[in-house]
């Protein structure tokens, strides 16, 4: 407990002591004459020690002119039983309302707690190496790119950074949510918020703290409680209307129904009983107004998003917002771009055809024409090469998006891309042999010079993914590549997916995603997938963008709604799972809670449910959504 709950605690305790005796006296169990005044007076310090928060908040809505909420609603209900003398009843549905509140601020702050720690990866300092061999600990802001770092056992990966030094194995669960831990020796990548388990590592930075996994990370989390959900939103709006429709209805029902019994009687035969009739409607209106606080749904929903988020958090799926949260609940058409989402991107050259010139020469050529690109592609023509790569023997390197790279190297023209390239040149391509693979075609100072086959490999678990979409209810599944009809046929009918869309540049992902989208029907909703800096406008075109976290470009993890961290796509599922999951239990206790209080609602007019039961019904229904709300944490079996 914090300072805030153990004070609440403490106040219930003591007004509990002095209400209880108190109690047994007002109703004769403990044999003891006392005035009205004196039970007043003495009932007054339970109830003034409990309360005088919620009568101060009372107080200031009223003057800030922000009456109705459920301070005023409690302030208003206790105080007009107190004044009608039933002292008991007021007072415990004070201390009754203020256990609740205490039990609702325990159960939210442990559920924070629960999601803090398990995205407790804020690294608290770096141990920076000095010249002499000597470390510094410093704070992780002040590290510069390119810095040597000392992680020891135990301590967090501060910053992004490649192993110069060492072999360990990183605990990387707070990151991916995998139980087992990865390997990491000289040369790897590691990122920031993973715990070194073992050897110390000598880590070379390749990001500044800002821009290190750990802080993006947070920042995503930190930042999804600001975008709402459509139920939360409805929710804020609903508790602005209905508080005060309810206070003037029990206004109504306190001095309505009394007047007209006492004007039908008056004109009948005569009434003298007028104060005991307004007192019973009064204490009804004082139940109805206890019944009425709808803090119960107030408090549950936004808890019940604020769960789920970081339940997903904890199995490595970032959700950017309890609204993209609840549109994921909705997705039923799945779009996936191809290299690096379906497949894993590892590209190998497999096989050179219709080759003019020397293999060797046909792959420096085309080596040093792609040196300046980063693609999956153009790496695996330089690995294939083999050979150290000199940048500055090219020159005039042109690259066109959708079709490939144009360059001199060492005089020579080279053009290196797909059968689009060579017809934009004006150079024939010779049948393709049947390898399936991505046809890579390189040309010479204009004239055709042979073509590359690049194979690539599924990614693990991929079948796996699209059998656990169909069983989370996804009708459709899309494969968009830029790729050749052949070897995108090839890829889908092995992943499992049921449509592709093929040879498609940049701009005809988009244009799919929008026929895609007009498609839908119903409300349902579309989900890309992707990883690349070219899927970052599809990503922010489709109803939810998921990008893939660990291996995906900062442009597509910008884009997204969604983030992988560690780009197991069986997520996807889990992911509309877990949103599911938390609508189901936003309805169930919205149902729940307004059905019992209409009923407890009809019960208090009609007379039939004191102070006692109202308070069971406000607090008791609270608990129980609060409760309900929490499993929203537990999504690791989904």
């Amino acid at each position: 407990m914090n300072k805030k709950q153990k004070n609440l605690l403490a106040r219930i305790l003591i007004a509990a002591v002095f209400y209880v005796p108190v109690f047994l006296i007002s109703e004769g169990i403990v044999k003891l004459e006392l005035p009205r005044w004196a039970l007043f007076l003495l009932f007054l310090i339970p109830y003034l020690t409990v309360g005088y928060d919620i009568l101060h908040k009372a107080f200031l809505g009223i003057k800030n002119r922000k009456v109705f909420d459920e301070c005023f609603l409690m302030t208003v209900a206790t105080l007009g039983a107190i004044i009608l003398g039933e002292y008991g009843e007021g007072v415990a549905v004070m201390l009754l309302y203020q256990v609740g509140e205490l039990f609702q601020s325990v159960a939210v702050g442990k559920s924070r707690k629960s999601i803090s720690e398990l995205m407790d990866i804020r690294p608290d300092y770096a141990n920076l190496l000095l010249e002499d061999g000597g470390t510094e600990r410093v704070d992780p802001d002040e590290v510069e790119i390119g810095s040597l770092i000392v992680v020891g056992p135990g301590e967090k990966v501060p910053i992004d950074g490649v192993v110069e030094e060492g072999s360990s194995a990183l605990d990387t669960a707070a990151l991916t949510g995998e139980s087992r831990p990865r390997s990491a020796g000289v040369g790897d990548p590691v990122l920031s918020g993973t715990i070194n388990l073992s050897g110390v590592l000598k880590i070379r930075t390749t990001a500044d703290f800002e821009e290190s996994t750990a802080s993006k990370i947070l920042d995503l989390v930190e930042n999804a409680a600001s975008r709402k959900s459509k139920s939360e939103t409805f929710i804020a709006k609903f508790a602005r209307i209905y508080t005060p429709i309810v206070c003037y209805a029990a206004l109504a029902l306190a001095l309505l129904p009394p007047i007209f019994i006492l004007i039908t009687k008056i004109g009948l035969n005569g009434y003298s009983g007028a104060g005991e009739v307004f007192r019973d409607w009064i204490m009804r209106a004082c139940a109805f107004l206890v019944i009425s606080c709808p803090c119960a749904v107030v408090i549950s929903v936004p808890l019940s998003f604020f769960a789920g988020l970081g339940g997903a958090s904890n199995q490595g799926i970032l959700i950017k917002g309890s609204n993209y949260l609840e549109t994921l609940s909705d997705v039923t058409t799945v779009a996936f771009d191809k290299t690096g989402t379906i497949t894993k991107g590892n590209f190998e050259v497999s096989a050179v055809h219709h080759n003019t010139m020397d293999k060797a020469r046909l792959l420096e050529l085309a080596a040093h024409a792609e040196c300046h690109s980063s693609h999956p592609i153009s790496l695996s023509l330089q690995r294939a090469y083999g050979g150290p790569i000199d940048a500055a023997r090219v020159s005039e390197v042109e690259e066109i998006s959708g079709h490939g790279i144009c360059a001199k190297v060492d005089g020579t023209k080279v053009a290196v891309g797909n059968e689009r390239l060579m017809e934009r040149l004006g150079i024939s391509v010779p049948a393709c042999e049947q390898d399936a693979g991505t046809v890579i075609h390189v040309a010479a100072d204009g004239a055709y010079a042979g073509h590359f086959v690049i194979r690539d490999e599924l990614k693990d678990g991929i079948p796996e993914a699209m059998d656990a979409l169909k069983r989370a209810g996804v009708k459709r599944s899309v494969m968009l590549t830029g790729d050749i009809s052949k070897v995108a046929a090839q890829v889908a009918r092995e992943a499992g997916i049921s449509e592709f869309r093929a040879e498609l540049l940049p701009q005809d992902k988009v244009a799919a995603v929008e026929a895609l989208l007009a498609e839908a029907q119903g409300g349902k909703k579309l989900a890309f997938v992707g990883d690349g800096i070219n899927d970052a406008p599809v990503l922010s075109r489709a109803d939810i963008g998921i990008a893939m976290g660990a291996l995906g470009s900062d442009a597509a993890i910008e884009a997204a709604d969604v983030v992988l961290m560690d780009d197991d796509p069986r997520k996807i599922a889990k992911a509309i799972a877990i949103s599911r999951k938390c609508l189901r239990i936003v309805r169930e206790n919205i149902i729940f809670a307004l059905t019992v209080k209409a009923l407890c609602l009809i019960l208090s007019a009609l007379g039939l449910a004191n102070m006692w039961l109202a308070i069971m019904a406000d607090v008791g229904v609270m608990i129980l959504a609060v409760l309900n709300a929490i499993r929203c944490l537990f999504v690791r079996k989904l």
